[in-house]
C-alpha cells in the first residue's frame, strides 16, 4: 500500500492516501510525498488502448491505494462524464509544428477542472472511509483558475464548506465574474488586495493556526485544501500525460516507447510535477520544458539552482502563472536533495526567513530532466498571434507562454522529438489579451464585449458555461486587506 510522509518529517509518522487528502499539509507545514513511490501494473502498451476513465483508474489505483477499485471506479464516473463538452476529457490536437494538449473542455474551461471535478468524490469518499464526523473546510488561494474549479466542484457537496481567497486586482476579467457568481450555500469567495503570493502564504499559516484549529474543533470541522499542495489534486493530473502519450501513438506520431517533450506553462509547479512523476511512472518524456512570465523565479532557478523571490511581482496577462513562490516545488527540492527531510526543511527555511537558498552542486545536476525559459508580455502576445495567424488555432496567454518556450527550446536544440503544449485554458478566459494580440493593438473593449469582439475574428465558440456569465447574479461581493484573512476564516467557520 502506498503510504504518505511530509517533506519536512519523519517518513515512520506516514499517512495512507485517504488520510493525506484530508490533510491536505502536513502538521509540519511540509508537503505529503509517497513514501515509495509507486509503480504501474499494466505496460505502457496496454495503458495507451485505454479511454480516459479506465486511463486514469490505473494510475489512481497505484498512488490512493487505500481506495477500493469500486470507490475509485465510482469517483471517476462521477468526476468525468457529460460535465466535460467532449468524451476524449483531454483532446490532442496538432497545429505547425506542435502538439496541443487541450485541458480546458470541463466546465470552468481551464485545467484545474481535471483534478478538481475529481478531488470532493476523493474527499468524501475519505471522510467516510476515516470515519470523520464533521465538516471539511475546504481553504484554498486561487491565482485565477483554481478558485473558480474548487467551487465547481464542491458547491453544495455534503458535509464539506469551501473558502477562496483571490487577489482582487490580479485575475482576468472572466475569471473575477466566475469566481463572484458562483452558487453553492457552502461556498465563500473573498477578493484581497494583495497578489496570489500573499494569498497563498496566508492561507498555509492559517491552516497550521492554533486558535482557527481550536474553533474548528469545536464545531467538529477539519481543514482541508483544493490547491495542488494537496496530494489529491496532484495525482489526478498525471493521468492526462499518459493519454496525451497514447493519442500520439494512436494518431500515429510515434511509435511506442518513442520519446516526446512537453512544455508546461508553471506557477505554483503542481501541473509540471504531474509530468515529471509521469516520467518516473515509465512514461517516455524526454524533457519537460518549464515556461514562465515576467515571473521568472523558476527560469533562474533550472538554471542556477538559486531558488529566490527577492525581485519585484509583475501583474502579467497570463495572471495564473503571477507567482514567486511555487508550493509544488518544495517536492522536486525534496527528491533531489536525496529525500532528507533535514536538508529540505533547513533549504526552505532558508529561503523563507531571507527570500532565496542555493541548492548544492550534486543536488542541481539532478535537475537535468528540465529546461526553463519565459516569455514577456510582448513575446506572449506575438506567440498569440502568430499561431492563429499562421496554423489558423486559437490560444490563450498562459499557452502562449508554453508555445514561446516550446519555439525556444526547439532553435536551441533542434529537438526532433514531438513536443506537447498542455493547453490550460479556453481563449475565452482572457479575451482582452487574446484581442490584443490578434489586432495588435489595445482593446477598448472589456469583459463581455471583448469576449464577443474575439468571437467576431476567430472561429472557435464561446463556451456555454462562460456565455452564461452575463446574465448570473453577483454574489460575492467582499473585499479585504490580506492582514483580515485569518478572522474571515473564523467568522466563515462559526
Amino acid at each position: 500500500m502506498t503510504q504518505y510522509r511530509s517533506t519536512r518529517g519523519d517518513a515512520t509518522a506516514s499517512l495512507t492516501a485517504s488520510q493525506a487528502i484530508l490533510q491536505g499539509l502536513a502538521p509540519d507545514s511540509g508537503l505529503y510525498v509517497p513514501v515509495e513511490f509507486p509503480k504501474l501494473d499494466k505496460p505502457l502498451s496496454e495503458l495507451t488502448a485505454l479511454n480516459y476513465q479506465d486511463l486514469a483508474l490505473e494510475i489512481l489505483k497505484i498512488f490512493l491505494s487505500d481506495y477500493s477499485t469500486e470507490e475509485l471506479q465510482n469517483c471517476i464516473q462521477q468526476a468525468y462524464g457529460s460535465q466535460f463538452d467532449t468524451t476524449d476529457i483531454t483532446p490532442l490536437t496538432s497545429a505547425g509544428n506542435l502538439n496541443y494538449l487541450e485541458l480546458f473542455h470541463g466546465p470552468t474551461a481551464a485545467f484545474k477542472d481535471i483534478a478538481l471535478q475529481l478531488l470532493p468524490h476523493l474527499m468524501t469518499t475519505a471522510m467516510q472511509k476515516n470515519n470523520y464526523p464533521g465538516k471539511v473546510v475546504i481553504l484554498t488561494a486561487t491565482s485565477g483558475d483554481t478558485g473558480k474549479a474548487a467551487m465547481a466542484g464542491f458547491a453544495d457537496v455534503a458535509d464539506t464548506q469551501i473558502i477562496v481567497f483571490y487577489p482582487k486586482d490580479g485575475v482576468s476579467a472572466i475569471q473575477r465574474q466566475q469566481m463572484i457568481t458562483q452558487v453553492g450555500d457552502n461556498v465563500t469567495v473573498v477578493g484581497i488586495d494583495g497578489n496570489f503570493d500573499d494569498a497563498q502564504t496566508n492561507v498555509k499559516q492559517i491552516l497550521n493556526n492554533p486558535e482557527i484549529q481550536a474553533a474548528l474543533t469545536d464545531k467538529k470541522r477539519r481543514f482541508s485544501s483544493a490547491n495542488s499542495i494537496n496530494i489529491g489534486r496532484l495525482v489526478p493530473q498525471i493521468v492526462y500525460y499518459f493519454k496525451a502519450y497514447g493519442q500520439l501513438v494512436q494518431q500515429h506520431k510515434i511509435a511506442l516507447n518513442d520519446e516526446v517533450v512537453f512544455s508546461v506553462p508553471t506557477g505554483n509547479f503542481g501541473d509540471i510535477l504531474a509530468g515529471w512523476y509521469a516520467k518516473r511512472l515509465g512514461l517516455p518524456i524526454k524533457r519537460l520544458i518549464c515556461a514562465s512570465n515576467e515571473n521568472n523565479v523558476l527560469t533562474d532557478f533550472f538554471h542556477t539552482g538559486c531558488y529566490d523571490r527577492q525581485r519585484d511581482f509583475h501583474v502579467t496577462t497570463s495572471p495564473s502563472m503571477d507567482i514567486l513562490v511555487s508550493s509544488n516545488l518544495e517536492r522536486l527540492l525534496f527528491a533531489v536533495l536525496g529525500e532528507d527531510p533535514k536538508a529540505l526543511t533547513e533549504f526552505m527555511t532558508t529561503f523563507e526567513t531571507t527570500g532565496k537558498a542555493q541548492l548544492d552542486d550534486a543536488s542541481f545536476n539532478r535537475l537535468s530532466d528540465f529546461v526553463a525559459y519565459c516569455a514577456n508580455t510582448d513575446e506572449t502576445l506575438t506567440e498569440i498571434r502568430k499561431v492563429q495567424t499562421q496554423d489558423l488555432y486559437t490560444i490563450d496567454p498562459h499557452t502562449a507562454v508554453a508555445a514561446f518556450g516550446a519555439d525556444a527550446y526547439l532553435a536551441e536544440t533542434k529537438e526532433t522529438a514531438p513536443i506537447i503544449v498542455l493547453s490550460t485554458a479556453n481563449p475565452y478566459k482572457f479575451p482582452e489579451t487574446v484581442l490584443h494580440a490578434l489586432t495588435n493593438h489595445q482593446p477598448l473593449e472589456q469583459g463581455f464585449e471583448a469576449l464577443q469582439a474575439v468571437a467576431n475574428v476567430i472561429d472557435l465558440k464561446i463556451p456555454r458555461n462562460i456565455n452564461r456569465l452575463k446574465r448570473a447574479e453577483v454574489l460575492h461581493t467582499k473585499t479585504i486587506s490580506v492582514t483580515d484573512m485569518p478572522q474571515t476564516v473564523l467568522d466563515a467557520i462559526k
